[in-house]
């Protein structure tokens, strides 16, 4: 039986919305998680909390999240026992598509290196030094052990993938009171106006919403006055007001909709009532930061590009451009 107990996983969160009086989220939070683990269970799920539990016992472990890898460690060596079952367990949490993490010297070489992404977003931002920190599509939960490293008081991320979940919480068996925390839902979930953080990060979100004005002003929901967005998407060259909008797939995915030029993407900001929009960072995605690993032996970028230009989607487009904005709440 899994050591896993959806209706004490999330206490601790639970008990500070309480005592802070946002006692409806509590309440909300408390209905969603019934509804994700008993009404509408997921059937792969006990198969994957059996992976976690496969992982070394959790004494005297450490969780270093201030390097490139989000790492775990112990003193003293794993017993033989341990160091059998170590790699099966991780194994059975495939496919990892955003780290790289580390357990015990066994690096997970994941689809993205999302340290890319952090080096080149991390050095734009106000200090996360005390600030309450929310990631929407947070994904397995890298970057919230990251913004967890870098002095943040708390990170709650949200990603309605429930492998994300367990991919999470194989790192937080080892440091159960960390103040991280993967709320396994969408952002339409929260309540709205939440008004509640100081920095509130979407990456790789936007060009999945069908309507980006919405997900910004979702967005600025959950910020408190001053607080700080930091948005992360595809992008296009193009003038202020073109966007691309593709005819189906864009680089094999079916649920793109909008991909702005950067100029387009700065009025819409000013138009979904934010202040001090810059454009912090434009960079090519290459297959060198995503690509397929032992540890996510699926299609990646390789597959989705041109053969014969690779400045290309297959479709034709061009290829995956993604550009770092900042904006604040007024």
């Amino acid at each position: 039986m899994s050591s896993f107990n959806w209706q004490t996983a999330w206490q601790p969160l639970l008990n500070s919305l309480d005592q802070e009086g946002y006692h409806r989220w509590a309440g909300l939070l408390r209905e969603q998680f019934y509804q994700r683990f008993v009404s509408n269970p997921h059937g792969d799920l006990p198969r994957w909390l059996a992976a976690i539990d496969q992982l070394p016992a959790a004494e005297s472990a450490v969780v270093n999240s201030q390097s490139s890898e989000v790492r775990v460690d112990r003193a003293g060596s794993l017993s033989a026992q341990e160091v059998e079952s170590l790699e099966p367990g991780l194994r059975g949490l495939m496919p990892w598509r955003k780290g790289p993490f580390n357990f015990f010297g066994t690096r997970i070489d994941t689809e993205w290196r999302s340290d890319w992404k952090w080096d080149r977003v991390a050095p734009a931002l106000a200090s996360l030094e005390g600030r309450r920190v929310l990631d929407v599509g947070c994904g397995s939960g890298y970057h919230l052990w990251r913004m967890h490293g870098a002095g943040a008081s708390e990170v709650i991320g949200v990603d309605p993938g429930l492998l994300f979940l367990c991919q999470f919480l194989a790192v937080k068996r080892y440091t159960p009171d960390a103040p991280v925390h993967l709320l396994p839902l969408r952002v339409e979930d929260l309540p709205r106006p939440l008004a509640r953080f100081d920095t509130t990060f979407s990456m790789g979100v936007l060009y999945h919403r069908r309507s980006p004005i919405d997900h910004l002003l979702e967005l600025k929901d959950t910020l408190r006055s001053g607080g700080e967005l930091v948005l992360e998407t595809l992008v296009v060259d193009g003038p202020e007001g073109y966007s691309l909008v593709p005819e189906d797939r864009y680089g094999m995915m079916r649920n793109v909709w909008f991909l702005p030029s950067c100029a387009t993407l700065l009025r819409w900001l000013d138009r979904a009532g934010y202040r001090n929009a810059r454009v912090v960072d434009v960079t090519a995605t290459t297959t060198d930061e995503q690509r397929s690993t032992d540890w996510m032996r699926f299609q990646s970028l390789q597959d989705f590009l041109d053969p014969d230009d690779p400045g290309k989607t297959i479709e034709g487009y061009p290829g995956p451009v993604r550009a770092t904005l900042i904006a604040e709440k007024p």
